[in-house]
């Protein structure tokens, strides 16, 4: 940016400097399109009325208040007898609604107070010196309805009250107030508008994100502007497509499944029945290796369907996976608050979490799965072991369906790898995430993350 001219470095510092402070909604980027135009209009209208109206009256009306004033000081000086002056107090009320009192033996003051609306001073203290000889000081802030102007004499001060509507347009806030006021109602009317067709997209936005989570949304329909009718249509079809796909894959795999466990039942018939030897003890692992496979193979199709999502007790979905991971000879270490819940598919993570706990057994002699309330809402399931662990470079990798780190982490015979694999799309079913890092252990973490 420093070898860059000032211009260029300037334009390309200004849109960063907008996008900064423009609200990061639709509705909030809307409103600021729509009102930032209005408010500008009302401004330059406002303005070129004050400019080329409100201060030509002003001026107007300054200038013949300052001839009264002047008319008055003149004839006083022409006459300053006691009658004489008698009578034009009496004729300047009368017929130019001006108050006159002399101050004898007085001077001008010496402060000045100024008014809120400088134009107002400026074309009144311009009219003045215009018209007047003799020094003046004038006060348009003392009274409400008054402005006092006061003139140097012989004698004294001449003092004179006029009425403030014969120094300037007071009416000027009436123009005001109907502008402001058609502001309000413009802004009123977009805000309005801009909130119904926002609602559309976010109703379109909220059926997207319950369908990522595996959720139905059978009474969404499309509704809203054109271009928005047509997204939602668009997501529609979508769903549809990949709900086939979804179908067909389970349909498929379970499928595979059937078949395959008919013939794999008569093999372990025929084996069950053979002789024991050597031979059928591999034979029969084989076998129960076989049937592992694709039990994992159909979780892995089967993913979350049919399954809805309730608030359960997070601390009873672990007791149920410590519990199998007993049975299996896979001991593990619990840490988790009684009163932990959260929405969730109850089977689907806790098969998440058992393939979690015996892939973490299978490499490691100690397992630790601890629970706790995440700061922004929702939880966060942590499954340690202390086994060799896996380089973070090939995190990533692991959950890969099929992958298998063998150079990494020796896998048990029994691994496909599928398992981190089932227990992401569980965590993601739900909005959330499943994340690996480095144990406090010296093996590996798993971290689920399940929003709120």
């Amino acid at each position: 940016m420093a070898h860059l001219p000032a211009w260029l470095a300037s334009r390309l510092f200004w849109p960063r400097f907008f996008k900064r402070w423009m609200p990061t909604s639709l509705f909030g980027r809307s409103l600021v399109i729509i009102i930032i135009p209005v408010a500008l209009m009302q401004v330059a209208v406002t303005w070129a009325f004050f400019d080329a109206q409100w201060q030509t009256v002003t001026s107007r009306l300054s200038e013949g208040l300052a001839g009264d004033v002047a008319w008055v000081v003149e004839t006083y000086q022409s006459d300053p007898s006691p009658a004489a002056f008698a009578r034009l107090t009496r004729q300047a009320d009368r017929s130019l609604s001006l108050s006159v009192a002399l101050q004898e033996a007085h001077s001008l003051p010496r402060n000045s107070r100024t008014s809120l609306i400088l134009p107002v001073d400026r074309a009144l203290r311009r009219a003045l010196a215009d018209r007047l000889d003799q020094p003046f000081w004038f006060d348009t802030t003392r009274y409400p309805a008054y402005v006092d102007i006061r003139v140097q004499v012989k004698e004294g001060v001449l003092r004179i009250i006029a009425p403030r509507d014969r120094a300037y347009a007071t009416k000027s806030h009436i123009f005001i107030f109907w502008m402001s006021v058609a502001t309000v109602l413009l802004t009123s009317v977009a805000i309005l508008f801009i909130r119904n067709q926002v609602r559309a997209i976010e109703r379109l936005a909220d059926a997207a994100d319950a369908f990522g989570r595996g959720g139905d949304v059978p009474a969404f329909k499309p509704y809203g502007a054109r271009e928005v009718r047509k997204a939602a249509h668009a997501f529609i079809a979508m769903k549809e497509r990949i709900q086939r796909h979804i179908d067909q894959r389970t349909v498929l795999l379970a499928s595979v499944s059937h078949d395959l466990r008919t013939p794999l039942t008569r093999l372990k018939l025929e084996a069950a029945l053979a002789e024991p030897s050597p031979r059928l003890d591999a034979i029969k692992r084989d076998l129960s290796e076989m049937e592992h496979m694709i039990d994992e193979y159909l979780a892995f199709a089967r993913g979350q369907t049919g399954e809805a999502v309730e608030l359960a007790s997070v601390l009873a979905l672990i007791e149920e996976v410590r519990e199998g991971a007993s049975r299996a000879g896979a001991p593990l270490k619990i840490e988790v608050e009684a009163d932990l819940t959260a929405k969730v598919r109850p089977n689907a993570l806790k098969r998440a979490l058992s393939n979690l706990v015996m892939n973490a057994a299978a490499h490691g002699e100690q397992v630790v799965v601890a629970a706790r309330a995440r700061a922004g809402g929702g939880v966060e399931i942590t499954v340690d072991d202390d086994g060799p662990g896996i380089p973070e470079d090939r995190y990533e990798e692991a959950f890969k369906p099929f992958s298998r780190l063998d150079e990494s982490r020796n896998q048990n015979e029994k691994g496909v790898g599928l398992g981190l694999a089932i227990a992401r799309d569980v965590a993601r079913g739900l909005g959330g995430d499943v994340t690996l890092a480095k144990s406090p252990l010296g093996g590996l973490r798993a971290i689920v993350r399940i929003p709120g």
